[in-house]
């Protein structure tokens, strides 16, 4: 009679462990959600892929000194880009520059977006930023790369034709201010956004 309520005892015990390690793995699979957005070691590449595309692409616009230029295409009298929208800067669209062209040949292709901003100080040390490229929000995960350009007093405003005018950075009414005394207009960072829509 003891060995029976022994066995019965093991078995209630037995029972209870399974229903308990049963309800711990469905409340952990109700949990854990797994999406197409989720990370995975594909989508980590994808993402190391885009980041190294968008540091190679300012590395090429400033060694080919496509980047400067792109900056001075600028309409004093609209107080925003040459060609752009409304608010200054393109949207869902490269600019028609050199530059413009090596950022749509490397993401103009389906389903990748990216945005490129731009910091620069003000004359009081501040930081701001001006949208170049704007296709939208972007997404979690996104990956960014930057380059800095140094502007000068000298360098010229472009018109819309792309070919500098005679009007220099430091008489230009220019979206980034002459910071720094001397030669040096301004120092900027130019940023890449990419992601996957």
């Amino acid at each position: 009679m003891v060995s029976e309520d022994r066995g019965q005892g093991h078995t209630l015990e037995g029972i209870a462990a399974a229903l308990l390690i049963i309800t711990s793995v469905a409340f952990a699979l109700q949990v854990t959600a797994v999406t197409p957005l989720t990370a995975s070691t594909a989508s980590q590449h994808v993402e190391t892929q885009y980041e190294s595309a968008a540091t190679g692409v300012l590395a090429t616009g400033a060694a080919d000194g496509h980047i400067g230029p792109t900056l001075r295409y600028w309409n004093e009298s609209d107080g925003g880009f040459h060609n752009s929208s409304a608010d200054g800067y393109y949207i869902g669209q490269a600019p028609p520059t050199a530059f413009g062209d090596d950022l749509a040949q490397a993401f103009g292709s389906a389903g990748v977006a990216y945005n490129v901003d731009v910091t620069f100080a003000t004359e009081s040390g501040t930081i701001q930023d001006r949208r170049l490229v704007h296709y939208g929000q972007p997404s979690d995960t996104a990956v960014k790369a930057s380059r800095t350009v140094v502007l000068y007093d000298t360098d010229r405003i472009l018109d819309a034709n792309g070919t500098p005018t005679d009007t220099t950075l430091e008489d230009a009414n220019y979206f980034a201010p002459d910071a720094y005394d001397g030669h040096l207009y301004n120092v900027v960072v130019v940023e890449v956004t990419i992601w996957r829509m």
